[in-house]
Formats: structure tokens, C-alpha cells, sequence
């Protein structure tokens, strides 16, 4: 057998003579290949080369010409790399905080619960191009039979596909997958789920505003002024605790009676410079809500709380819990003797009633509470001040707002209520809002 004289090309030690076209054999075994092709998207040549040490030639000639034909195509060279599902669904959490499509830190630690308690202990160990329908089947299947036996509601099961589903999507792109394996698995049915029914609508009827409006103002006045601004406004808990009454770019405007609502806050001092819905509101609030925000103001302990910019600051200056009226609500339902149980929630879904009741027109209530449900309508609709003033003025006197807030001089006169909140009860020295 003749010696082979190895030559240095392409810093490998190779044959100087191909034995296929663009494959040479390696001093150090295997193959060695090259070849160039035309890319159609820039119109210029681009060279393939690569060291298959573990092939044989037919092997190291079939690949080259694989990718030789990827470049003529126009394909990306580069193949994904393999990985497990639990690295990809991390991955997935991450690039969404980056690209702020998850904003809130609510929504991240929803996403990292879910993640680490029920989906990567289910799907976790598999490469994520290794995945079959059948999987999520049997994930399905635990999942209902946890509903089923009433230790999962179906809203939550349907949340987690709901995270699910968005990670394998993005899945079929990164990993080039030639269908979804998830396709076909349906959400969990929630017909039969009640969230709230006719003996527990967590709201209050008209008729109950102004006695529960009365009760907060007497047992919890701390709370009353935020209590009213929601039940007034329907606004979200979330998006009343970042409100602020004064510094540089403050919300409540005092001098023109507006509320500016832009900001977002649910766990820790982190705030989104946006609400929920991506929509920023300006309401114009009438005299009796003006004057129900500024006793509040003027009757904030001196020191940190007067020296935040926070309209409903804690005793720290800083934001209340998320669950700051849990609390107030169940001492004043109690107090009310009421047979239904009322949250915070319920301030939301009473003032949808108030309004109804005080036939105050769809799209100037979806302007103030932000719950708009008619996209177009109002997209092409403008609802003036004067307007959104008179409808806001409406739930006020239906309510008994100026009523419940005029029986706190007299019933509780001596400043003691509820401790809790932000501090307990307001001084009765009184100071004057800006």
C-alpha cells in the first residue's frame, strides 16, 4: 500500500487528494470536508468545512452535501441544540421579563410556581423535541382527576395550560418542530364551575352600599377613603395603592379634581408605569370624592405617611399589602351581619352595578373603571369630563358616599377604630390637602 504524504490544509493534516469530491481523509481519522455554495439571501458565497472525525466517506459526503444544500435553500446553518424542558421553560420566563411581556411581579411569581410545582416535575426531564402528544394527554388526565376530586378548580388547571401551551409554541420555532404536541389538548370545562352565583356574588346590592360605606367610615376610617375611591371607581386594588398625592408628577390633580391612573403595583415596592390593560385613565371626580381624598390626606398621622408622595401609604410611607383590606371587609361584613361573604373584589363588581343602576351610560362606566369590553367603541368614543364627572356623581349619591362619610364625625368623633393598614385610626388634628 502506497504511504500517504499528508499535507496541512485548512490547519488540518489531510490527504492531498480528495477520495470523494470535497472529502479528504484525516491524518488523525475520520474525514475532513469542504465545499462552497451560493446564498441566496446575500448573493455570496459561503464556504462549508468540518471535521467528521467518527464518519465514514459516504458518511462525510452525504453531510457535506446536506449543507451545502441548506445554504443553497437558504437555510440557517445552525441546528438547535438539544434540551431538556425544564432549562427551556426557565429560558422561556426569562426572555419574557426581558421583552417585558411579563411586566408584573405578580405575573413572574405566578409563572415560577407554576413551573416549579406542577409542569417541570411533569415534563422537566424530557428533551423538548422528544415531547408526544400522548405526554400532555396523560398530563391532561392527572390534571382533570385532580378537578374532579374538587383539589383543583378548573380555572387554575386552565391557567397552567394556558403557560404551558405558550411555552411549547415558542418551542415549535426554536427547536423547528413540525407541529405543536400540544394541538388537541383542550381546555379544562368550567360550566360548571361557579366563581360567583346568586347566594355568593361578592358584591353588594345598592341598597347595602351605604350602610357597609357607613360601617367602614365608623369601624376602619383609615381604610374609608379607599374603600369609597373603589367602590366609586371600580379601579383595581392594584392600581389604587401606587396612587400618589404629591411630588413631582403626582396622581390626584387637587386644584382640577382629576385622577390620573397610570401606575400598577401588586407584591413588593416594585411599580409597572402602566395599568393592567395597558390603558392609562384620567377620571374627573366629582366634589363629594374630592372631599372624601383630601380629609383623608388631612388626617394621615404625621411623619413617614404625611412625608410620602403615596396617597394610601402604610406607617412606613410605603405600600399597603395586597391585602390590607381583607381584613376591614370582614370586620365591617360581620358588624353587617351579612349571609354572603364580600372581598376587596367586590368593590369592582358593586360599582358595575351602581352604575348600572344609576343609569349611567356602558362607555362612560368602561372609561372609568378601565374595563373596557367593547374595544372599538371605545376606541372611536371620547367621554368628556363633565360627562364622566356627572356619572361618577350618580354612583355617589346612589351609594350615600357624602351620607356614610358625614356619620364618622359623629359616630367615632374620638379617632378609635380599627388598628391595622396603615397604622390605625386617623388623629383628629387635621392638616390641609394641596
Amino acid at each position: 500500500m502506497k504511504k500517504i504524504e499528508w499535507v496541512n490544509r485548512w490547519n488540518y493534516w489531510i490527504a492531498p487528494d480528495p477520495v470523494k469530491p470535497g472529502v479528504w481523509r484525516r491524518k488523525e481519522g475520520g474525514y475532513f470536508v469542504r465545499g462552497r455554495a451560493v446564498d441566496p439571501r446575500t448573493g455570496k458565497t459561503r464556504e462549508v468545512q468540518r471535521a467528521l472525525p467518527e464518519m465514514e466517506s459516504a458518511a462525510a459526503y452525504g453531510w457535506l452535501q446536506e449543507e451545502l444544500s441548506k445554504v443553497r435553500r437558504g437555510a440557517d446553518e445552525s441546528s438547535p441544540q438539544r434540551m431538556r424542558w425544564s432549562a427551556f421553560a426557565v429560558s422561556c420566563l426569562e426572555r419574557r421579563i426581558a421583552t417585558k411581556k411579563i411586566k408584573s411581579a405578580k405575573n413572574r411569581i405566578v409563572w415560577g410556581s407554576v413551573l416549579k410545582t406542577h409542569l417541570i416535575p411533569a415534563f422537566g426531564d424530557y428533551y423538548v423535541d422528544q415531547l408526544r402528544f400522548a405526554d400532555f394527554e396523560r398530563w391532561q388526565l392527572a390534571t382533570a382527576a385532580k378537578i374532579n376530586a374538587g383539589k383543583m378548580a378548573p380555572t387554575t388547571g386552565n391557567n397552567h395550560l394556558r403557560i404551558l401551551r405558550t411555552i411549547m409554541n415558542d418551542a415549535v420555532h426554536a427547536f423547528r418542530l413540525d407541529r405543536n404536541p400540544l394541538n388537541g389538548i383542550e381546555p379544562f370545562d368550567t360550566s360548571e364551575h361557579e366563581v360567583y352565583s346568586d347566594e355568593e356574588p361578592n358584591a353588594l346590592t345598592v341598597a347595602e352600599v351605604r350602610p357597609f360605606l357607613v360601617k367602614m367610615r365608623e369601624l376602619c376610617p383609615q381604610h374609608f377613603a379607599m374603600v369609597a375611591l373603589g367602590f366609586a371607581t371600580g379601579l383595581r386594588p392594584s392600581s389604587l395603592r401606587p396612587l400618589r398625592k404629591g411630588g413631582e408628577t403626582p396622581d390626584v390633580l387637587w386644584k382640577d379634581g382629576v385622577l390620573l391612573v397610570r401606575r400598577s403595583q401588586t407584591v413588593g415596592d416594585e411599580v409597572m408605569n402602566t395599568t393592567k390593560t395597558g390603558r392609562r385613565q384620567r377620571l374627573a371626580l366629582p366634589e363629594e370624592l374630592v372631599e372624601i381624598l383630601r380629609w383623608h390626606v388631612d388626617t394621615l398621622a404625621e411623619g413617614p405617611m404625611t412625608e410620602s408622595e403615596l396617597l394610601f401609604p402604610n406607617e412606613q410611607g410605603g405600600f399597603r399589602s395586597p391585602a390590607v383590606l381583607q381584613k376591614p371587609f370582614a370586620v365591617v361584613s360581620k358588624a353587617m351581619r351579612l349571609q354572603k361573604h364580600i372581598s376587596p373584589r367586590a368593590m369592582r363588581r358593586t360599582f358595575q352595578d351602581l352604575a348600572r343602576a344609576a343609569e349611567v351610560k356602558d362607555i362612560v362606566t368602561r372609561s372609568i373603571s378601565g374595563h373596557a369590553t367593547e374595544d372599538m367603541q371605545q376606541h372611536y368614543s371620547t367621554v368628556a369630563p363633565d360627562e364622566m364627572r356627572s356619572g361618577l356623581a350618580k354612583v355617589i349619591s346612589l351609594g350615600g358616599f357624602r351620607e356614610a362619610h358625614a356619620s364618622g364625625s359623629a359616630t367615632r368623633d374620638d379617632g378609635a377604630s380599627l388598628g391595622g393598614g396603615h397604622g390605625g385610626g386617623h388623629p383628629r388634628d387635621t392638616k390641609t390637602a394641596s
